[in-house]
C-alpha cells in the first residue's frame, strides 16, 4: 500500500488547496456578520409595519379615522 500523502505533502507543508483553520474562522465570521445585518434589516421593516398597524387600529378605536365599513364600527364615542 502506497502512502498517498507523500505524493501531495512535502514534509511539514499542507497542500495549497486546503483551507486553514483561520480561513474557515474568517468565513464563519463573515457569514454570521451578513446574517446579523440581514436579520436587522428585516426586523426593522417588520417593526415599522407592526407599529403602523397598531397606530391605525388605535386611531380607528378613538374615532380619528373613520371605520372601513358601517357594520365594523369599533370607535369609542365621547359624548
Amino acid at each position: 500500500m502506497t502512502d498517498w500523502r507523500k505524493k501531495w505533502d512535502p514534509p511539514g507543508a499542507p497542500p495549497p488547496d486546503w483551507v486553514t483553520k483561520q480561513e474557515v474562522q474568517e468565513m464563519i465570521d463573515d457569514a454570521i456578520r451578513q446574517h446579523n445585518r440581514n436579520a436587522s434589516i428585516i426586523s426593522f421593516f417588520v417593526g415599522w409595519v407592526v407599529l403602523a398597524l397598531f397606530s391605525e387600529g388605535l386611531l380607528r378605536l378613538l374615532g380619528v379615522i373613520p371605520p372601513l365599513t358601517d357594520w365594523l364600527d369599533l370607535s369609542i364615542k365621547f359624548n
